[in-house]
């Protein structure tokens, strides 16, 4: 099966009450559209991925620097919107299915878009609900006076996205009936015994105002772990000085199984440690020879990536750089964009401080350099 993301970002978000779009605002550093793309990125059963956008965000969207994603001009209304995208992706050859999915709406789980995925093995659609729980009524008005009507809310439930169709099906129904569209797509449904409803999940909900947004906010609080590194090693002639993955020009460098980087093997250990999985040597043993001079920049890299995996994203970073010389002052902003970029974490995020020993013990000595480091992540599933 091969599936299309649609991610609908065109919306005015006039409810929101903000200068910048919904689509645009960020927790954890992330913003609504990055939440939704880190998440979708994990199946390989999507091949392609359309932003619909609204041409009045065009540079806010420019910023977040995505690659090998279709970008489209949205419409005046959301059924337009996926129109539009829908017409793109109708002429992709490789395309059968699609997963149509709100920007404002970024804290699905990939269990669910999983589960929707395997679902539509053996369905036309996979639409997620979840079952009202409180009481319903419905106000209707006359020319004399104004009444109230309890519903019966076994018969009713709530919608969400990802909702997922075959690409010809939900192309031709938005063609044909367009008139019939109300506020998502399973609308166009005419028989919904054609579509599959799965259990959707309480905290998929979609971003309207601002008390939505502080909601999601502090689901992710409550989600942050922390964790602590620490490296010291030796310095000695004849060796390369690397910190925070950038070469420093020195008569010494540190002595070390690979390229003895303390700096990102601090930030590594204080990664891993938030996550709780393990330390820096169980994943990469000195006793291995193919971690022999390895840059520091690559298992970094690797635990990100797999940290990604299970659903965590670094929130922030702050480091304590312990060395007598070189001074850390003048590759401060070099280090912390190495770092951002390593970690996929936008640079107001990280702090460097460059410390001293007073001329005392090893490192005052300049025969050693330390490195602490506190990290935090925050799991988004």
């Amino acid at each position: 099966m091969s599936f299309c993301l649609i991610l609908l970002a065109a919306g005015k978000s006039s409810r929101f009450n903000s200068n910048l779009a919904k689509p645009y605002h960020k927790i954890a550093g992330k913003t609504l559209i990055e939440m939704s793309l880190n998440k979708s990125a994990f199946f390989s059963q999507i091949k392609k991925t359309v932003i619909v956008y609204n041409i009045k965000d065009k540079k806010n969207l420019k910023k977040l620097k995505l690659k090998n994603i279709k970008f489209i001009k949205g419409g005046k209304t959301r059924q337009q919107s996926t129109f539009n995208a829908l017409k793109y992706l109708i002429k992709q050859k490789k395309i059968s299915k699609v997963l149509i999915h709100d920007a404002a709406r970024p804290n699905f789980s990939k269990k669910l878009i999983g589960s929707i995925i395997k679902k539509m093995k053996t369905n036309r659609a996979v639409i997620p609900k979840i079952n009202i729980q409180d009481a319903v009524k419905q106000r209707f008005e006359s020319t004399q006076y104004e009444y109230i009507i309890a519903k019966n809310r076994n018969n009713l439930f709530l919608t969400q996205t990802p909702q997922a169709f075959k690409i010809k099906e939900i192309y031709n129904l938005h063609k044909k009936n367009p008139h019939k569209y109300r506020d998502d797509d399973v609308s166009l449904y005419i028989d919904l015994n054609k579509v599959k409803f799965i259990e959707g999940e309480k905290n998929n909900f979609k971003i309207t105002d601002k008390s939505d947004f502080d909601n999601l906010k502090n689901l992710y609080k409550s989600n942050i772990s922390v964790g602590i590194g620490f490296d010291i090693h030796r310095l000695v002639p004849k060796r390369k000085l690397y910190l925070a993955g950038l070469k420093i020009k020195s008569k010494i460098g540190t002595l070390g199984h690979s390229d003895g980087d303390p700096v990102l093997h601090s930030v590594t250990d204080a990664i891993l440690g938030a996550c709780k999985m393990g330390d820096i040597g169980e994943m990469f043993s000195d006793k291995k020879n193919k971690f022999k001079n390895i840059r520091s920049t690559i298992l970094l890299e690797e635990v990100v990536a797999k940290i990604k995996k299970n659903g965590y994203f670094i929130n922030n970073i702050d480091i304590n750089i312990i060395t007598q010389a070189p001074k850390i002052k003048k590759y401060k902003k070099e280090m912390i964009k190495n770092i951002s970029r390593l970690c996929d974490v936008s640079n107001n995020k990280i702090n460097i401080k460059g410390k001293t020993t007073e001329k005392l013990g090893l490192i005052g000595k300049e025969k050693a350099i330390a490195c602490e480091v506190i990290a935090s992540v925050i799991r988004h599933d």
